[in-house]
């Protein structure tokens, strides 16, 4: 993808290698898998794009769980800031984040910095791999960065929340909520990661997988485009959000959905995991 929109939402490799020593860059690493928390800080450690600090999905991109609450729920604004300041983020810096899961994880970083107002974030197109598959350098160890003078100026409009969706449900779905997970898991048919299986009622089902090619990098524009069409139709500003299993790879549909051209999605953070907390709340399970 060469178009300014793309440019805006995405870095590539190239991109990104003539920028690598630039001082006012800070790259994150946001590696991680669901089934072994510590697995990506070790791999981190082993080895990053030169210059990269760490950012954990459980602790710096989430609040601790609650009883009420998804697997992954919206950070405080004020613990979030600081976490990224920590990070040394400052004002108006160019982020650029990455993990080695096709952007699943690093998009949750992508949208919490544009949910604080940062929106000079962009995804890097590939992650490690490509990074990797270009035979570029690599590091290890833990970097160490000066704290950043970033404030949080949150955008509060772009979160739907769980009584939002409820009441979504009854208007007979005025906005359009798109499922990231896996076909099998919005049919119900497996769930291995929550303890219910099945969807919420009205929501449409896009796989957050789609979007990629075979080696983790993003499909062309017009692919998208022709992804998104049956999903939200012609109009590219359908009012619409994005959820998955708890919030995490919603944010790569959000990015998905940016690229086709669509206005800018709302996030259910909690998602499913949150949603069936209270066995009261219908249950969808096939196709729709």
């Amino acid at each position: 993808m060469n178009d300014r929109k793309s440019q805006q939402l995405l870095s590539s490799i190239q991109n990104l290698q003539s920028r690598l020593h630039d001082s006012d860059l800070r790259i994150i690493d946001c590696r991680f898998e669901l089934l072994d928390p510590d697995a990506g800080k070790q791999a981190y450690l082993d080895k990053h794009i030169p210059g990269a600090v760490y950012a954990d999905l459980d602790t710096d991109l989430a609040a601790p769980i609650k009883t009420s609450s998804g697997r992954h729920p919206l950070p405080d604004v004020d613990a979030l800031a600081a976490t990224f300041r920590r990070l040394g983020i400052c004002r108006d810096m160019p982020v650029v984040v990455y993990d080695s899961s096709g952007g699943a994880i690093a998009s949750r970083a992508w949208w919490l910095l544009r949910w604080l107002g940062h929106h000079n974030v962009t995804l890097l197109d590939g992650g490690l791999q490509a990074w990797q598959a270009m035979n570029l350098p690599l590091e290890s160890g833990q970097n160490t960065v000066h704290p950043g003078n970033f404030i949080a100026q949150p955008r509060d409009e772009q979160v739907l929340t769980t009584e939002e969706v409820v009441a979504n449900i009854v208007s007979i779905a005025e906005l359009s909520l798109v499922d990231a997970r896996d076909e099998a898991r919005f049919r119900g048919e497996v769930e291995p990661i929550d303890s219910v299986a099945g969807h919420i009622p009205g929501t449409l089902n896009l796989p957050f997988t789609a979007s990629l090619n075979e080696d983790g990098t993003w499909r062309p524009e017009t692919a998208l485009q022709a992804l998104w069409r049956p999903v939200l139709g012609q109009s590219r500003d359908t009012p619409w959000a994005v959820m998955c299993g708890s919030g995490v790879t919603a944010c790569h549909l959000a990015i998905s959905g940016l690229l086709a051209g669509y206005a800018e999605p709302r996030l259910y953070v909690g998602s499913w995991s949150e949603w069936i907390r209270d066995p009261e709340r219908p249950i969808a399970m096939g196709r729709s």
